[in-house]
């Protein structure tokens, strides 16, 4: 079967060489893909917010699968438009999508639903927000903007003053622009952190293994939130809370789905943080995380493209998932200046010494000539598998010192 993946990050560059492995694949295409992915697919010149000519393309193409990476094109509603001119997308409906673009209706869906949160108020507007903080007396407190914000609209405030400044920065500045005309305050959960993808068809959910991303930009989790600095998979979670995972989140949020009738062929996303009283859902992401993504698929043994095929038709229940005994990191260089100002078109060096055994998935490069250069914040992830996560880990840092570019910085420390 002819496939169409739409993305041009590391998570996609992950999922193309994943579906490349596919028996089941004719030829695969990305819009708009990129250099690295190019390797791999047949890349067009087309927006990926253009759905006419997207379409277009799938009946020029003969495509019979879509799969969407970033939530981008989910939000405006692609899975409705192509699955509406007949074509099968992995990927959910818009409605679907609300769940990750914006917190105020995930919060609320799981509200409805049972799924166990923490706590939390919709604040409205800049003025009404700031009474709210002021008769606050717990700290710290989560504020986060309520729409899209490439993973960086979350603010963990220590005190009023730190509130107040995030109510301004989202509310009143609008540094993320409309994502902040409303924001969510959160009581803040202390535990330990952790990510569940599942793949799902609208009835049934196929659980993939858990990981854990490294969120902030410095080692030790210090410094500024970033979209994800690495990853390992898999995280350490006991039996008895991946089935509580499975049983109150994941199974309620396919019940919830179902009973609100939203359309939902993708995949779940539940952030998760573990707390002493047992997992609580911080937030849902309605497609492959990132960087999660690129240290699940080198552990999953299974033909993932015939799995993506089983949910868009709505058969997936009763499959199984072959994972491998391994673990999994996978590491981001990023540029110099991120996530603030990252710093583009410094060239990239030591590619090619990286060892066959690692991996590298471009996420924010772009080539000229025969050499690669940095076109994004997230630039590259380098990833690798061993018998447990300290040898992963180490193949991987092996791996991204042989790699080098003007202001690269990269944690020291991910999957400890």
């Amino acid at each position: 079967m002819n496939v169409l993946l739409i993305g041009s990050g590391g998570r996609e560059h992950a999922l193309a060489w994943k579906l490349k492995q596919s028996p089941l694949l004719g030829k695969l295409h990305s819009i708009p893909g990129s250099a690295a992915i190019k390797g791999l697919a047949d890349c067009p010149d087309i927006d990926q917010d253009d759905f006419r000519k997207i379409h277009a393309y799938c009946a020029a193409n003969k495509i019979e699968l879509v799969v969407v990476g970033p939530e981008a094109p989910l939000a405006k509603g692609i899975s409705d438009f192509l699955t509406g001119k007949g074509i099968k997308v992995f990927g959910p409906s818009q409605r679907g999508a609300m769940l990750e673009a914006s917190k105020q209706f995930a919060k609320e869906f799981m509200d409805r639903n049972s799924i166990p949160t923490a706590s939390f108020s919709v604040l409205y507007d800049a003025s009404f927000a700031r009474e709210k903080i002021k008769e606050n007396r717990k700290y710290p407190v989560v504020i986060k903007a309520d729409g899209l914000a490439a993973g960086k609209g979350v603010r963990i405030c220590a005190d009023e003053a730190e509130a107040l400044a995030a109510v301004s920065d989202l509310m009143e500045k609008r540094i993320f622009g409309s994502s902040g005309s409303k924001v969510v305050m959160e009581e803040f959960l202390t535990g330990r952190e952790a990510s569940v993808m599942a793949l799902v068809d609208g009835e049934s959910f196929l659980m993939l293994p858990p990981a854990r991303d490294h969120k902030r930009l410095l080692d030790g989790d210090a410094g500024p939130n970033t979209g994800g600095m690495g990853a390992v998979c898999p995280a350490e979670i006991t039996p008895a809370d991946l089935e509580t995972v499975r049983n109150e989140i994941l199974q309620r949020f396919v019940d919830g789905v179902k009973k609100e009738r939203i359309p939902f062929c993708g995949v779940i996303f539940a952030g998760l943080m573990f707390t002493p009283d047992g997992p609580r859902t911080l937030e849902f992401n309605c497609r492959f995380g990132d960087p999660e993504t690129q240290s699940v698929l080198p552990l999953i043994k299974s033909d993932l493209l015939a799995l993506l095929k089983a949910c868009a038709e709505g058969n997936l229940a009763g499959r199984e998932l072959e994972i491998s005994d391994q673990a999994c990191v996978s590491v981001v260089l990023a540029a110099g200046g991120y996530p603030e100002n990252p710093e583009k078109g410094k060239e990239i060096s030591g590619l090619y010494k990286v060892p066959a055994d690692a991996l590298v998935f471009h996420a924010g490069t772009v080539k000229k000539g025969d050499s690669y250069y940095t076109n994004g914040g997230r630039v590259l992830s380098v990833t690798a598998t061993g018998k447990d996560p300290e040898e992963a880990r180490r193949k991987a840092y092996e791996a991204a010192a042989a790699i080098n570019f003007k202001g690269m910085q990269y944690r020291k420390d991910i999957g400890k």
